[in-house]
């Protein structure tokens, strides 16, 4: 089987085959997912991330795409919010795996423009594809189109609620760099300290990558949350870090905790308000920042001032491999979804991956 060239670019670039080693793919586990919708964090355990991360990481090694494991697939992408990151990942990964693309690129070109229900057009899609993908500015959007829908339903971004494919992406990305993140406990010495740079209880992104984050939480010394809000979080998931067991903070500076933190996990600030600007030098992140040596950035981007390009060339920059990265996440998940398993030429990808891997996939 051919193997697929290393990624190469700015920035830190681990090695995806570093998951593998003397690993078990559980293909058993990740078969639950057949003909499930992907709307929340909330459904996934530690060991299903970690189960997807493994088979995203195959991917990324092997030329799978060569088995068009999504041929006669069609999926469905439907943008009522624009996107390009997003948007394009996804449609990358279908075509890559020999599927196909309907897509609706913008609200404007649907009916929903001249009143038509999402309801309606849930219905519609049963006939289409045999999945869709979501984006809408509306939380409550999934709601209203899984009403009449039939097939998988996977969420791409629901207003100011989720973004769960982002946040397996941003965990593929840590788990690659800290391979041994996945592993039931670590010494204590080895855990790690994250920052995030927003407010979870209205920023899509950040909410997500916060409850994934929590199903680490054994392997996570302490979260620190820079927000300019006293409580950024909102009542659910504020029960839920209640719940967790791990040490928070908060604070509205991030040169007071940045040379403390091994992960700092960043968005767009001007999606907070107005007050944006003026608080702009707490949370704008450059080469002159004192970062810890080994940390590393995570940003889903797209960036505004709040992370500066000089660090785009420095070791701290992880946030190219995870918009890389986002491909074969969502890969690995619409396998999972459709029940592409079939398609994957097991005994030659144990013979690809490395020579001193002997990988067995357990179906």
């Amino acid at each position: 089987m051919k193997t697929n060239p290393a990624f190469k670019s700015s920035g830190l670039n681990p090695d995806p085959s570093e998951l593998l080693q003397d690993e078990t793919i559980d293909i058993k586990l990740l078969r639950e997912l057949k003909g499930q919708s992907i709307l929340s964090v909330h459904q996934f355990t530690k060991e299903m991330v970690c189960e997807i991360s493994k088979l995203a990481a195959l991917l990324q090694c092997t030329k799978v795409s060569d088995y068009n494991p999504l041929q006669g697939q069609i999926i469905i992408t439907a943008f009522f919010e624009p996107s390009t990151r997003t948007r394009l990942s996804f449609e990358s990964a279908v075509h890559r795996l020999d599927g196909k693309v309907i897509s609706i690129p913008e609200g404007k070109t649907t009916g929903v423009a001249k009143g038509e229900s999402l309801s309606d057009i849930g219905e519609m899609f049963n006939a289409y594809g045999d999945a869709v993908v979501i984006r809408h500015t509306e939380t409550d959007s999934l709601d209203l189109i899984g009403e009449n829908l039939r097939i998988p339903l996977i969420n791409a971004g629901n207003g100011s609620g989720e973004h769960p494919t982002q946040a397996l992406a941003d965990w593929f990305a840590i788990l690659k760099w800290k391979p041994e993140l996945k592993q039931a406990s670590i010494p204590e010495d080895k855990k790690i300290h994250l920052g995030i740079l927003g407010t979870p209880a209205s920023m899509r992104t950040v909410n997500s990558f916060l409850r994934m984050s929590l199903l680490f939480k054994d392997n996570i010394k302490k979260i620190s949350i820079v927000s300019e809000l006293a409580n950024p979080f909102g009542e659910e998931l504020q029960e839920l870090i209640n719940n967790s067991g791990v040490e928070f903070e908060i604070n509205n500076d991030i040169k007071e905790v940045l040379p403390d933190l091994d992960v700092v996990y960043m968005n767009s600030i001007a999606f907070l308000g107005d007050n944006y600007r003026s608080l702009d030098s707490n949370f704008k992140i450059d080469s002159k920042s004192k970062l810890k040596k080994d940390a590393v950035v995570l940003h889903p981007l797209a960036r505004l001032d709040e992370l500066d390009t000089t660090l785009d060339s420095t070791r701290h920059n992880l946030y190219f491999t995870q918009a890389h990265g986002a491909v074969f996440i969502r890969q690995a998940l619409f396998i999972s979804v459709l029940d592409r398993f079939g398609k994957l030429p097991i005994e030659e990808i144990n013979e690809a991956v490395t020579p001193a891997l002997e990988l067995e996939l357990t179906t």
